[in-house]
C-alpha cells in the first residue's frame, strides 16, 4: 500500500470518527479511525463526488 497522508479524525456524535486520506498517486481513502490498515480505496475523484451527493442530502435515506 502506498504512504497515505491521513486527515485528522472526523468524529460524529463524539463516536462515529472516520478519517479521509490521499497518496501521491492519486488515490483517495476512508477508514474508521484506528482501522487506518483497512480503508476503502478509490480515485480522489470518486471520493469527491460521495462527498458531494452526501451534502447535497442524497444519501439522507441510509440513515
Amino acid at each position: 500500500m502506498s504512504d497515505i497522508t491521513w486527515e485528522e479524525p472526523f468524529c460524529a456524535e463524539g463516536a462515529n470518527c472516520f478519517r479521509l486520506g490521499t497518496d501521491s498517486e492519486g488515490n483517495a481513502y476512508i477508514a474508521v479511525a484506528g482501522q487506518e490498515d483497512r480503508p476503502l480505496v478509490d480515485t480522489k475523484e470518486a471520493l469527491r463526488a460521495l462527498i458531494r451527493e452526501i451534502k447535497a442530502g442524497r444519501a439522507d435515506h441510509l440513515l
